[in-house]
């Protein structure tokens, strides 16, 4: 059985826009329209598109901040803003730039705070506490007040914070936005070893790809309010229309080679460039020239994720 399920969804919005100095006019926007999915316990899913594309208000009707206008919702079997009370304790949620710590308070009291706050028995929210602080990196900062920390110590804070309940669910919105690298490479690591070990489901909205990268098998992509993609991320550089590169270092320089199913696109020296469909096997073309050039040495170059995301927002646009 599914964890989340949505079928055409909808989200309107009311805006009165001034017209004149004594007049105003009702229109009606459109933040997401029709958008139908399902997720599966223990999927790690990414949620992209540009702003304004409906992600944070799928989100929001996802955790029963918003009503959906039209459509049928369920996460955990019930709706979510009918029960949103009884969905909290079964869901975390985190923000990238908000917190759900209290900014004066040492760590530690925000997560006292939330622990009586979810009714967490004392001996599994120990156990957690000391879990989640250790694999963060936080112990040492537990008594030092929330606005004291930097960005990257907020935000593991707040990861923390949302997973002491042991929810089902996580949605993560801009987790790593202003991180360092190496606070980026330690959130991720620990977001891959939660669903391992727990099995907790990952909703991530992100505008950095290598989060989605790092850790999503499966990706949805929205533009506009509609889902202009689902599916594996390799599936996607080949929804896109991306290509492979195929960089081939022969014994010594000579004319661009010629193999069925591969183009090259660029030529310095012995170093030719060979441009093939993300979706297609490499081997062949391998094989093909190991049999018919003096071949030294070989790699491979896979699409740049960004630019596909580029290419499917160009092409799912009109005009």
């Amino acid at each position: 059985m599914p964890l989340i399920e949505a079928r055409d969804l909808r989200r309107d919005f009311v805006v009165h826009r001034r017209r004149g100095r004594l007049r105003r006019e009702r229109d009606v926007v459109t933040a997401v329209s029709d958008v139908s999915f399902t997720v599966e316990p223990g999927e790690m899913v990414g949620y992209i598109g540009p702003n304004g594309a409906g992600k944070s208000t799928t989100i929001k009707m996802l955790t029963g901040i918003l009503v959906p206008t039209s459509g049928h919702l369920r996460v955990a079997g019930v709706d979510p803003s009918r029960r949103r009370t009884d969905l909290a304790r079964r869901m975390g949620v985190v923000f990238g730039q908000r917190t759900g710590l209290w900014w004066d308070l040492p760590l530690r009291d925000s997560f006292d705070l939330l622990a009586r706050i979810n009714d967490l028995p004392a001996a599994r929210y120990a156990e957690n506490l000391e879990r989640f602080t250790s694999l963060l990196d936080l112990t040492a900062l537990l008594d030092t007040p929330v606005r004291q920390l930097s960005l990257g110590q907020r935000m593991r804070g707040d990861i923390t914070a949302a997973l002491l309940h042991d929810p089902d669910v996580l949605y993560l919105d801009e987790p790593t936005i202003g991180l360092d690298v190496v606070s980026k490479a330690r959130l991720r690591s620990f977001l891959r070893e939660l669903n391992r070990e727990r099995g907790t489901t990952l909703v991530l909205t992100t505008h950095d790809l290598g989060d989605i990268e790092a850790l999503c098998d499966r990706v949805m992509v929205v533009d506009h309010g509609s889902l202009a993609f689902d599916g594996r991320l390799n599936d996607l550089r080949a929804h896109a229309g991306a290509t492979r590169t195929l960089v081939v270092d022969l014994a010594e320089p000579g004319p661009a080679v010629e193999v069925e199913g591969a183009q090259v696109v660029r030529v310095e020296g012995p170093r030719q460039w060979l441009s093939f469909p993300a979706d297609a096997s490499a081997a062949p073309l391998v094989a093909a020239l190991a049999a018919r050039y003096p071949v030294a040495d070989l790699s491979l170059q896979e699409p740049d994720i960004e630019q596909v995301i580029s290419r499917l927002y160009s092409t799912a646009r009109p005009g």
